[in-house]
């Protein structure tokens, strides 16, 4: 994601269906960490993910590279010209600029969808990679230019303009442009229990989340479906509108694609183990998140070397202790800074050095440094109601 904070196109990326899976290195992590989620896992999500371990679309070619333009709502303009808005206003690609050049992310926060917030991402990426990191919630998306790649489940996957992604909650996973030409997106992040209340034959909570075999689904009319959905979210016009596009899109989705439940990574006693092992460690590490354990600490109040934890972690979570300690602490930032925190106050409350390191570590995660990513969500109200 890019060093300004800027806004990105009006779509989404997804991938073609069975593009190929090709095995292969994770995509390049920024300065070589593995770095930490966009939406950290927190323990609770983390025990979900231990028990289981070119061209534009259509209707989308008015999007992609068109003059820069504001859509009406209370926004805050930030460096390079572009504004970040409270979830209305968007700046699209300006006319001229060669693709792939600039990164630009835009986050819009609305209510009402369900029970907390719901957050749509808009952006079109150029040149960064996103280093390995988990999502709580579901991220549903469709790519509407270029090509992305991203590793998911030990595979690399391809996602082409038009295409569906869905990464469920708790799978670690990279994002970037296979091409030189970058790749721009739209996503929404559902929480679980609103795609499990497709499956449930009552009005209560679903025991059950969705799982879908493929991370990329070539479903084109979807992928439209989508896109028009979160463009109704996120101008707000009609609040109604945007709330019954985005359960007819999920509704058709989970009937379409994906069955219940969610299989365990690992089968058998030994992945019950590992799983043990895991939220262990991720709640010592919750706990003491200002002053976190060595290894040796943590390895010798579970009675395994550190080199057993360490590959223990890895395998149930997908990345290393360290990678999700910074992840939570990122969620844990993210969450002062929509309570009204400044970035330095942040910063020091969850345990970063300074906000110099708060902000190396946020925009790999989230796209934009904390202070515009403050200001999204705050300026003009950022939480918007959906109906």
């Amino acid at each position: 994601m890019p060093d300004n904070s800027g806004a990105v196109t009006d779509s989404t990326r997804a991938v073609p269906a069975k593009t190929g899976s090709v095995s292969g290195s994770s995509g390049s992590v920024l300065d070589g960490n593995s770095a930490a989620a966009e939406n950290a896992c927190t323990v609770s999500a983390l025990t979900g993910v231990v028990s289981e371990n070119n061209g534009s679309v259509s209707g989308c070619g008015g999007v992609v590279g068109e003059s820069a333009r504001a859509v009406p709502g209370g926004g805050r303009r930030v460096g390079g010209g572009v504004r970040v808005g409270a979830g209305r206003d968007v700046v699209l690609g300006q006319r001229g600029e060669r693709r792939g050049e600039r990164d630009r992310v835009v986050w819009t926060r609305v209510g009402g969808v369900q029970g907390g917030p719901l957050d749509l991402l808009t952006a079109r990426i150029g040149r960064r990679h996103y280093a390995p990191h988990i999502h709580d919630q579901y991220a549903i998306g469709v790519t509407v230019d270029g090509l992305e790649t991203m590793r998911y489940r030990g595979e690399r996957v391809y996602s082409g303009a038009g295409s569906v992604v869905v990464v469920e909650p708790g799978e670690a996973h990279t994002g970037g442009p296979a091409r030189e030409e970058g790749f721009a997106y739209l996503c929404v992040y559902p929480d679980p229990e609103l795609l499990g209340a497709v499956l449930a034959e009552d009005p209560g909570p679903s025991p059950l989340w969705p799982h879908f075999r493929e991370p990329i689904i070539g479903d084109l009319r979807l992928g439209e479906e989508l896109r028009l959905a979160h463009r109704a979210l996120r101008l707000g016009e009609d609040p109604l509108e945007g709330e019954s596009r985005l359960l007819g899109v999920l509704g058709a989705l989970v009937r379409r694609h994906a069955r219940p439940g969610r299989p365990a990574a690992v089968p058998g006693r030994r992945a019950a183990d590992a799983r043990r092992i895991a939220r262990a460690v991720a709640e010592r590490l919750s706990v003491e998140v200002t002053a976190p354990p060595t290894l040796a600490e943590v390895a010798a109040d579970l009675e395994m070397s550190r080199y057993q934890l360490l590959r223990t972690f890895r395998d149930v979570v997908g990345m290393p202790p360290y990678a999700w300690l910074a992840q939570h602490r990122v969620t844990r930032a993210r969450a002062l800074l929509d309570a009204g925190h400044r970035p330095a106050e942040a910063a020091f409350l969850v345990g970063f050095a300074d906000q110099a390191h708060l902000t190396r570590w946020f925009r790999r995660v989230v796209g934009v440094t904390p202070g515009a990513y403050r200001n999204s969500v705050q300026d003009g109200g950022g939480s918007r109601r959906a109906s």
